[in-house]
């Protein structure tokens, strides 16, 4: 089996479902002649040509609202945001129009539109280009959430995006990009709302998403190593759907829980699922639900006091021992 990267895995997928599905389209700024921002889009216009690849003026809230006007009409757009951040630009068109139209048409209007590109901190570009905003996003019912964290998911993910009716918002990380591991060259999708689980234990939940899966693993080794503690690592990889199943399972196996995401503390992801869990499994709990989240601020520019305000193993690390006393 290859081994290949999470950039590759994403371009991967979109020339499989190119190839596949006449109806599929990449838009976006320099996705065809510069190739991509971040060169996922690479070699895909010589291949699939400027009817299929094409390039969009700087100019979210226009090519956002031109993809979902054309999915509305049959097409399958998959809409590439240099960062994620630019979303608010085009709030109206994904969440007031394309989240709500099959609702309003009772069921008559499809809106199978992808929109994909970074959404993280971590690479010192300032506080207006590293938003994470899957929990506002995941608010609006209509909407699909997706964060890969490996190579192999962002290929089978991505390509169950693109075949999925409704909107689908595809959170990436750009400290991603470059990651690698083995990818099948045969066909696979993973269906939408499917967590994982990333490392299998039996005396703390460790729970995310996105980039936050590979802090958790490494701090999971070093429980090990350090407590011999086994901590099991659930990589959520939908955030709506919810694989509220897979979430409770192993809360009633480990008995105790520790949430882990990149986004801020505030009505975040591990705000909701802390509540699932209190609601739901709150008699397995042999301790408080414990957050590793960002800093409740801003996108910090300085470089060293940006890496301060994310996770990190040794936050995560910290933070089990706690829920372990």
């Amino acid at each position: 089996m290859p081994v290949i990267t999470y950039r590759e895995a994403l371009r991967h997928a979109m020339d499989e479902e190119l190839t596949r599905d006449p109806n599929v389209v990449i838009l976006g700024e320099e996705v065809g002649q510069f190739q991509g921002a971040y060169k996922i889009t690479e070699g895909l216009l010589a291949k699939h040509g400027p009817k299929r690849i094409v390039d969009t003026p700087i100019s979210e809230a226009g090519f956002l609202g031109m993809g979902v006007g054309s999915a509305m009409l049959g097409l399958r757009p998959v809409m590439e945001l240099m960062f994620f951040s630019f979303y608010s630009v085009a709030f109206d068109q994904i969440f007031n129009n394309a989240a709500n139209i099959r609702y309003m048409s009772g069921g008559l209007i499809n809106c199978p539109i992808v929109i994909r590109g970074p959404a993280n901190g971590g690479t010192n570009v300032g506080a207006t280009h590293s938003h994470t905003p899957e929990s506002i996003a995941a608010y609006h019912p209509g909407i699909k959430v997706v964060v890969p964290s490996t190579a192999y998911d962002a290929k089978g993910l991505l390509k169950s995006a693109i075949r999925d009716n409704d909107p689908v918002i595809f959170l990436e990380n750009t400290m991603l990009y470059g990651e690698s591991c083995e990818v099948p060259t045969e066909e696979y999708l993973i269906p939408l709302g499917q967590a994982k689980v990333m490392r299998e234990g039996t005396d703390i939940s460790i729970i995310g998403h996105g980039r936050s899966i590979q802090m958790a693993l490494k701090s999971a080794i070093m429980l090990k190593e350090k407590h011999n503690i086994n901590a099991e690592v659930i990589d959520l990889r939908s955030i709506r759907p919810l694989d509220e199943a897979a979430i409770l399972a192993s809360v009633r196996k480990t008995n105790r829980v520790l949430l882990v995401e990149e986004a801020k503390p505030f009505c975040s992801v591990s705000a909701m699922i802390a509540c699932i869990i209190q609601e739901k499994a709150f008699d397995y709990l042999d301790a408080p639900i414990r957050r590793v989240t960002s800093m409740d601020a801003p996108a910090i520019y300085s470089p060293p006091l940006e890496k301060e305000q994310l996770p990190t193993p040794q936050k995560i690390f910290d933070a089990a021992l706690v829920v372990l006393k």
